[in-house]
């Protein structure tokens, strides 16, 4: 595999970077409780609690409690335990919220998760599940940019410094020979750090030439006119890059392992469905997406459809992935080398797989010694 391959997502975990800037690829607010659509809770408490809150973007890349939110399985898991949901827009405040107990599970990124981990010297938080592969591509406007050789003096979008896709963008760029200041975004092609919500104006406005970007937005873009001139999957092995992660806070873990097992139990369940029911998991995506407390706006049939078909919901973290963007960033010199070691605990996600018949899932050597 080349460097490319393995490096692409693996900057985004700089610590100076990315402090306030990680996942910025949501579309809802800012940590609001909301309950989940029509879904009551019945039957006993699992572990005795009343509720687990639970974190996670209004968005494609957060596939399965958007399904989830509208089919329940998580909720008929936990029987008489309510699922609370928080709903965030940039994953800093989702870790923050971990770490504060204000959510106790949450749906989230590989850079916030990786950040999030170091910055705590591995005390507060474990990725214990996989939950979606993919959805990230470069689009562009095909009468200013035609091939990937004529990105020099193009004017190309990222949603926030620092985050994922910016951090691929800028190592995409350097391989390929450009200089491009990672501060500043200025170079052989002029890097603009845009919210997702902002960047399909602008690019409608000719303000850019392209995006780097998370579904929906590509798709967005692509709605406007523009061109997928890159799919990332295309630069990694086997077609899969983690995009979400499930991780928990240490403790919530550590007193109550029956509600995270009920929780990854709806989870794997929900991935089934969503595979089984493509058109209906869309359907239900946006049924979520339309909801005041998660998004207010759902998308087009144009937009949705191919959103949709470019993320990859998994069980699977992905773990080998998170090890190389880590080892890449530490060569490029935008992270100390991190103690990754022990940030994966999938001891309960591989049961349930058990249970269910299926293969066991790997930490990559990073998981609780």
């Amino acid at each position: 595999m080349s460097s490319v391959r393995h490096r692409l997502l693996a900057a985004a975990v700089t610590v100076p970077l990315l402090a306030g800037a990680l996942g910025a690829c949501g579309y809802g607010s800012q940590a609001k409780k909301d309950t989940a659509a029509g879904v009551a809770p019945k039957g006993p408490k699992t572990d005795g609690l009343d509720a687990v809150k639970i974190g996670y973007f209004g968005n494609v890349t957060h596939a399965t409690p958007m399904v989830d939110r509208q089919k329940g399985f998580i909720q008929k898991e936990l029987g008489g335990t309510a699922v609370k949901p928080y709903i965030f827009n940039a994953g800093p405040s989702e870790i923050e919220a971990l770490n504060a107990g204000t959510i106790d599970i949450g749906w989230i990124g590989p850079s916030p998760a990786i950040n999030g981990y170091t910055k705590s010297q591995g005390a507060n938080l474990k990725i214990i599940g996989g939950s979606a592969s993919g959805g990230v591509s470069l689009v562009v406007n095909p009468d200013k940019v035609k091939s990937l050789k004529d990105l020099k003096g193009a004017r190309i979008a990222t949603p926030q410094k620092g985050n994922t896709q910016d951090v691929a963008l800028l190592n995409y760029l350097a391989e390929k020979g450009y200089k491009v200041d990672a501060e500043t975004g200025k170079g052989d092609v002029s890097v603009l750090r845009q919210d997702n919500k902002e960047i399909p104006a602008t690019f409608k406005q000719g303000g850019l030439d392209g995006a780097w970007v998370p579904e929906p937005t590509a798709s967005k873009l692509v709605a406007e006119g523009g061109k997928v001139l890159l799919d990332e999957k295309k630069l990694w092995k086997d077609g899969k890059f983690v995009i979400t992660n499930i991780v928990v806070s240490q403790k919530f873990l550590e007193q109550h392992p029956k509600a995270v097992e009920a929780v990854l139990r709806g989870s794997v369940k929900t991935n089934t469905w969503i595979k089984g029911h493509p058109g209906e998991a869309a359907k239900a995506i946006n049924t979520s997406l339309a909801d005041p407390k998660v998004a207010g706006l759902s998308l087009p049939e144009k937009v949705l459809t191919p959103a949709f078909k470019n993320v990859e919901v998994t069980d699977d973290p992905l773990a080998s992935t998170l090890k190389d963007e880590a080892k890449h960033a530490v060569k490029a010199g935008l992270l100390e080398k991190p103690n990754l070691t022990g940030i994966y605990d999938l001891t309960l996600l591989n049961k349930v797989l058990k249970a269910e018949g299926r293969p066991q899932l790997s930490a990559a050597g990073l998981g609780a010694q």
